[in-house]
């Protein structure tokens, strides 16, 4: 929950909207769910005792889900996202530092 709240933080500070936390689907859960200026971003939040291992934490697996997630959150949704969406990935590391990767990954990757 501690990485969450600095992941929001970190949202909030640089203009996003926070739209959804922990939202449940039937694919399964989405850590946030933020829009800016019509970018819809769907955030899965990484806490590990370093930036670089948080980086390594997101496998295939792990990205399937939630682009079925996303899927399922966008029909329940709709609206949302009207200049484009992405899959970003935030990192927070245990001594509170918040690092962004945008656009970490699309289908097919």
């Amino acid at each position: 929950m501690q990485a969450e709240d600095a992941a929001v933080s970190a949202l909030a500070a640089e203009g996003w909207q926070v739209l959804a936390r922990r939202a449940r689907t039937p694919a399964g859960e989405l850590d946030l769910v933020a829009e800016c200026d019509g970018l819809l971003a769907f955030i899965e939040v990484k806490a590990r005792p370093s930036l670089l291992e948080a980086a390594y934490a997101l496998g295939p697996r792990q990205r399937a889900r939630l682009m079925a997630a996303a899927e399922c959150w966008l029909a329940e949704h709709p609206g949302h996202g009207a200049a484009g969406m992405r899959f970003d990935v935030l990192l927070v590391a245990v001594d509170g530092t918040v690092r962004r990767i945008a656009d970490a990954f699309r289908a097919g990757d």
